[in-house]
């Protein structure tokens, strides 16, 4: 037996480290300090928040890189990272060290340029809430995905990755449950790449899978 699947909400509340950098010099050192919620909240902070920064790079490392620094080869490097391919964010924050570096080899004036506008290191913390939605099979989940929050989105499908034991999101998880009737769902949800996209087409994307399986009906 199958426990019913609880739906949650999330809001991302942002918090000061007082950690800042001018130069890439300083991004490289800080990046080895600061709590790893910093590297989680400005690579997915930004899902949660309006973004009115420039669509092309997903992360604020690149977008700072490339509007303050004003070096688009590391943008470009930076904007390539998913956070997705790394099994934890100890190993995430050593490839960032990695691909400043390494740019940073590429030129002796660079690591010391000022930045135009400094690069604030802001720690995440996820707040919580259960919105007493309680759903018993995958049907009702189908039904029930193109009319969630963003939130909910967030924290089922994206944080759900930070807080697993297997680094799986709660859908796949929950349906995994079931056994092999749906298999192919559960592995068709799993292997949505959450971090090139926004919420919405998240959500949507999800809500397709479901659809292609047939088990939206009723909506």
């Amino acid at each position: 037996m199958v426990d019913p699947f609880t739906v949650r909400d999330c809001a991302l509340i942002a918090i000061a480290t007082g950690q800042s950098a001018q130069t890439l010099a300083e991004l490289r050192d800080k990046l080895d300090i600061v709590p790893a919620s910093s590297i989680y909240y400005h690579f997915w902070g930004g899902l949660l928040r309006p973004r009115f920064d420039d669509p092309e790079y997903q992360n604020d490392f690149a977008i700072w890189v490339r509007h303050s620094i004003h070096d688009k080869p590391l943008a470009e490097r930076l904007a390539l990272v998913n956070p997705t391919d790394f099994p934890d964010l100890e190993i995430l924050r050593k490839e960032l060290i990695d691909i400043i570096e390494e740019r940073m080899d590429e030129s002796e004036i660079l690591p010391w340029i000022k930045a135009s506008q400094s690069f604030y290191f802001v720690r995440s913390q996820i707040v919580i809430f259960d919105t007493r939605r309680r759903l018993e099979t995958p049907e009702e989940l189908g039904r029930h995905i193109p009319h969630m929050s963003l939130g909910s989105i967030f924290y089922h499908f994206i944080d759900a990755r930070r807080r697993t034991p297997l680094a799986r999101d709660d859908f796949s998880a929950w349906l995994s449950g079931f056994g092999s009737r749906y298999a192919l769902l559960t592995e068709q949800v799993s292997h949505i790449d959450p971090y090139f996209i926004n919420l919405m087409e998240l959500r949507e994307e999800i809500a397709k899978v479901f659809r292609q399986n047939e088990l939206t009906e009723g909506i």
